[in-house]
């Protein structure tokens, strides 16, 4: 299941809830400590997508925004409970 994701690198601890409403449509916030440096935050991104979803990292995959705060993610799994896990972090 596709992903929309809203980050916010170099936040004091990672945090993975929140809605933000861009210009694609609602998004998911992931706050993550790394910084946008050298793809850091982008696999840490990934790292706590995977964790939130409750399911093994290599089931995250970027689709798009390597280099950009929006991202989408596919997150591989039963897209039943993957949709419940998100509209609960959504708020």
């Amino acid at each position: 299941m596709r992903v929309l994701l809203r980050v916010k690198p170099g936040a004091s601890r990672t945090a993975v809830g929140g809605r933000y409403e861009g210009v694609g449509g609602v998004a998911l916030v992931v706050a993550v400590g790394a910084r946008a440096v050298e793809g850091r935050a982008t696999k840490a991104v990934l790292v706590a997508v995977a964790e939130a979803f409750g399911v093994r990292r290599s089931a995250v995959s970027l689709v798009s925004g390597a280099t950009s705060r929006d991202k989408v993610v596919d997150v591989e799994g039963d897209d039943r409970e993957i949709r419940e896990r998100l509209e609960r972090l959504l708020g």
